[in-house]
């Protein structure tokens, strides 16, 4: 594993929200922690409504991470581009993320939040 990231179980249970619909709710999100950047909360993807999420076109590599596949998420009202992402071939000593999304929380329109 890269020694500037960590992965942990996420205390707790967290949601994800948008567009007034509970896309995911879990007890067994992991916590990203890579360097000084705020924590970032992987979701199973058994624990997210996969309906509200299509894969777009956009694609990235993190040379730590490998690489990124995106989603969008459709509302009633909208369709949010790109607001989730999920590694999901990870490097070698990130399996954890394997099968696990994503969001953008600091997106207006995307909530993640620990209840």
């Amino acid at each position: 594993m890269v020694d500037h990231i960590k992965i942990r179980k996420a205390a707790g249970t967290w949601v994800v929200r948008a567009g007034g619909a509970v896309l995911a709710e879990s007890k067994d999100a992991l916590e990203l922690i890579e360097g000084d950047m705020s924590p970032v909360i992987y979701f199973p993807r058994s624990d997210i409504a996969m309906a509200f999420l299509d894969v777009s076109d956009q694609t990235s590599h993190c040379p730590y991470k490998g690489d990124a596949v995106y989603f969008s998420i459709d509302t009633k009202s909208r369709t949010l581009p790109n607001a989730a992402w999920s590694y999901q071939d990870p490097i070698e000593g990130l399996a954890r993320l394997k099968d696990h999304i994503a969001f953008y929380s600091d997106n207006v329109d995307v909530a993640v939040e620990r209840i």
